[in-house]
């Protein structure tokens, strides 16, 4: 087998493992799970370094078990929470289990017939029949309260960060135990992998396993880093909130510029962490982009990489053309290949103004636009000495004073892109 710990190490991607166990994945192909819990119908780049893994697993000749907690998602994890969640109720959860599925669907072939086909599973299907007496016996009596209590997401709670935690919440490491012993006595699953965040949880788990598989039972665990960017802030949202995989919660366009927008600190941490480049590519990769950090080498192949995982090709090139309508040499005909959703993302804070469909049926000359239909320009004279110096565009094309904007002009039937100068863009939408 090659050594997958050494890979993660040098990736970033590696933080803490139980003894033993980077021997026993160098000693022969091993199942490994990681749970994903339905707190949402969709899965955020938050999720993707535990995605990765699983990917990573699996090129390296391994077995991976991707988990959607249906049943740990009723309670709620208090690992690094200083509140209780509220609880969703069955109809969220169904829902969110069925998009989490689907988006691991696209990483991980669940259809495969490989020696080493991954495997989904729903710990709701184990749970559901599971009386609290015969937990209470067959679990509970296992692991100390002492022992429970000894665990960091415990300790915070019991410390005065929050209100408390309730016995609801107080269970949740025993059921997620339960979750590897299950996989463990069904699925010869003896790892499970998660953030660093959950490592009292998984030794819970690796617990029961030694506990209740007898005695040459044998369970492992490894951790990842949590992601922080360069200045020491959380990695995983932008201005408007969580970085969706979900092309319908964020776009692919926005989905791409988060990744070019990264420092160059950043980048180079995240293009090891987030795509399958070997290492002397990305050395070499960096080495480029140090030489002239302006072409921002690094940021590009990052965000390349990353869309084509996330998404396709066909959707990185797309996004590419949205973002070189701003930052690039884009023409009308590439301005019309924009959806209008993309189209509004890419002009979006660009300032607007609306015109009457009707005044364009008639024509209306570009002065009368620039100045009284839209307020672009403070006067009549100033529109003027702007087309005099060739320095106004309507959807990418210069523009003379004789120009007589039409319903022939219009973007998606709706839109009208006025610039000026190299910078300034302002957005007419036909009302």
């Amino acid at each position: 087998m090659k050594n997958l710990v050494e890979e993660l190490k040098w990736r970033g991607l590696y933080h803490d493992s139980m003894p033993g166990t980077e021997e026993q994945l160098l000693k022969e192909a091993t199942t490994a799970y990681i749970g994903f819990d339905p707190t949402a119908d969709s899965l955020h780049i938050g999720s993707m370094v535990q995605i990765i893994l699983l990917v990573h697993l699996k090129n390296f000749g391994h077995r991976p078990i991707a988990l959607v907690g249906g049943a740990t998602g009723m309670i709620g994890d208090p690992s690094g929470k200083s509140d209780e969640r509220n609880l969703l109720d069955e109809e969220a959860l169904a829902k969110n289990v069925a998009g989490i599925k689907s988006v691991l669907s696209r990483f991980l072939d669940f259809n495969s017939t490989e020696a080493n086909a991954p495997v989904m599973v729903n710990n709701y299907d184990w749970m559901k029949e599971f009386s609290f007496i015969d937990f209470a016996r067959e679990v509970g009596k296992r692991i100390t309260v002492n022992y429970m209590m000894a665990k960091d997401s415990v300790k915070k709670r019991f410390s005065g960060e929050g209100e408390g935690m309730s016995f609801t919440e107080f269970t949740y490491q025993l059921i997620q135990g339960y979750d590897f012993y299950h996989l463990y006595k069904n699925n010869n699953c003896i790892l499970q992998m998660g953030g660093s965040d959950q490592w009292g949880n998984i030794t819970t788990g690796t617990e029961l396993v030694r506990r209740m598989g007898g005695e040459n039972a044998k369970a492992y665990a490894l951790t990842t880093p949590l992601i922080t960017k360069a200045d020491g802030s959380k990695f995983g949202k932008s201005e408007g909130g969580n970085v969706w995989l979900d092309a319908d919660k964020t776009s692919v366009y926005k989905f791409y510029q988060f990744w070019v927008n990264t420092t160059d600190a950043d980048a180079e941490k995240y293009i090891k962490i987030f795509t399958f480049l070997d290492k002397d590519t990305i050395d070499a990769l960096i080495e480029e982009h140090k030489t002239a950090p302006h072409l921002r080498v690094l940021q590009k192949k990052l965000a390349e990489e990353i869309t084509v995982f996330v998404h396709n090709r066909e959707e990185l090139e797309k996004a590419i053309q949205a973002s070189n309508i701003l930052f690039g040499n884009s023409t009308a005909e590439d301005l019309k290949k924009l959806d209008e959703a993309t189209f509004l993302e890419v002009f979006d804070g660009v300032p607007q103004a609306e015109i009457a469909k009707a005044d364009l049926e008639k024509g209306l000359d570009i002065i009368t636009v620039l100045n009284e239909k839209t307020g672009f320009f403070k006067s009549n004279g100033e529109a003027r000495r702007a087309l005099t110096a060739n320095s106004i565009s309507v959807n990418r094309e210069k523009i003379k004073e004789d120009f007589v904007l039409s319903v022939n002009d219009l973007i998606n039937n709706q839109f009208v892109l006025v610039q000026s100068g190299r910078r300034n863009y302002y957005l007419i939408r036909i009302v």
